[in-house]
């Protein structure tokens, strides 16, 4: 079966005179109409509650693990014939074309004095770049500098190891001793630093200025080193070119092409859950018009026999069923963001009475809102065609005998 749309009703009834015959049901009908609304708008604010959840923790993961500068960063690694990266390595590094910088990255273990507890920790000695080619961001306090090199940079884990809040330590010193610095000098090091950051990361870290360590113990040699690239479009020939000297190379990309596959896939299956109502509230929608169609059989009678053409009586219910699709969308949609926002304050509440940070769970795109609306007034518009074009066929004079 084909449906052809024809535009020739505007110039017989007129689309103004049109559009009040077709909202006449709301008066008539107001309970019966406004449930049917309603219905649609539960199955569309399922369906933008559900997938904004997943654009929303989407966009918090890839905020937590990226910046605008990591995604331009490729991090290199020792192959197997190599056990550390040198500065002669960095050097060739840097002649390749397309090398915006290089961070290079020391890590090694230490032994951790503060406030009369020790613990042992990864110690990873870094420039004042390294964090935002990381994609780390600082949560209390500021950036490792070259103005302040003793300043250095905890992890969160790593302040409750000490029982104590990340800007509760902010500030304060402590000592660190390293095992071995893997440099020229054999001996390790020992001094006091000042804590003046924090990020949020599980692992028990501090975070050092290569400087500061390289002033008594210079570093020949690296675990990884972070480079960056001049633009997006010179990354794929700079891995290639950095590859092929023998490095590992990987890149933040590699995770977030991950992450969003995964969460394409998480989003179409809550997206499905979501249609099932909206197909609930279709039906109903399809059975509040077959009703209408049974109900004002004998006014079709009437309106055909003084001259309305059969176009006139199809757009006229192809109309009513729209406009209750697409107000089914407007309420839905103003259900969805509120559904959300309500989640959202609940989740930041228990959050942060259980020691955690807020954050917004729950994202909505504006082509989003733009196409769920759309996909409402689209079922509001197919399932008023099926009754429309039965009432559009109907007998004026069998019409006008129907009780």
């Amino acid at each position: 079966m084909s449906f052809v749309i024809d535009l020739s009703f505007i110039n017989s009834m007129g689309f103004w005179n049109l559009l009040k015959f077709s909202t006449r049901m709301f008066k008539a009908r107001t309970s019966r109409t406004v449930l049917t609304i309603l219905g649609m708008s539960v199955g569309i604010g399922a369906i933008l509650f559900l997938v904004a959840l997943g654009f929303g923790i989407q966009k918090t993961l890839l905020e937590t693990i990226t910046t605008a500068d990591s995604l331009l960063t490729l991090d290199v690694y020792p192959g197997e014939a190599k056990p550390a990266i040198s500065r002669a390595d960095i050097n060739n590094i840097k002649k390749i074309p397309g090398v915006d910088f290089i961070s290079p990255v020391f890590e090694t273990a230490g032994r951790l004095k503060y406030g009369g507890l020790v613990t042992e920790a990864k110690i990873i000695a870094v420039d004042e770049k390294f964090l935002d080619l990381e994609g780390l961001k600082i949560t209390e306090g500021r950036k490792i500098n070259d103005k302040n090199l003793d300043g250095v940079i905890i992890s969160s884990a790593l302040a409750k190891v000490f029982e104590k809040a990340p800007d509760a330590m902010l500030g304060e010193i402590i000592k660190i001793a390293f095992n071995q610095t893997n440099s020229d000098s054999a001996e390790p090091g020992e001094g006091d630093f000042k804590i003046i950051g924090s990020v949020d990361k599980k692992e028990i870290i501090i975070y050092i200025n290569q400087k500061f360590l390289n002033s008594f113990s210079p570093v020949s040699a690296f675990s990884k080193l972070k480079v960056k690239s001049v633009s997006s479009q010179a990354m794929s020939s700079l891995r290639t070119w950095i590859s092929e000297g023998g490095f590992i190379v990987s890149a933040v990309t590699d995770i977030i092409d991950q992450v969003e596959k995964v969460f394409q896939v998480i989003r179409i299956i809550l997206g499905l859950f979501g249609a099932v109502a909206l197909i609930v509230s279709a039906i109903g929608m399809f059975n509040t018009m077959v009703v209408t169609l049974l109900e004002r059989t004998e006014e079709i009678g009437v309106m055909k026999s003084i001259g309305a053409s059969d176009h006139d009586i199809l757009w006229m219910f192809v109309f009513e069923s729209t406009i209750m699709g697409f107000l089914g969308g407007v309420v839905g949609v103003a259900l969805g963001l509120s559904g959300g926002a309500a989640f959202n304050l609940l989740f930041n509440f228990l959050a942060q009475k259980m020691g955690g940070y807020s954050t917004a769970i729950f994202y909505f795109p504006g082509w989003f809102l733009l196409f769920i609306l759309t996909v409402a007034t689209l079922v509001g518009f197919f399932t008023g065609l099926i009754p429309a074009r039965k009432a559009s066929r109907t007998d004026p004079l069998e019409a006008l005998r129907y009780k």
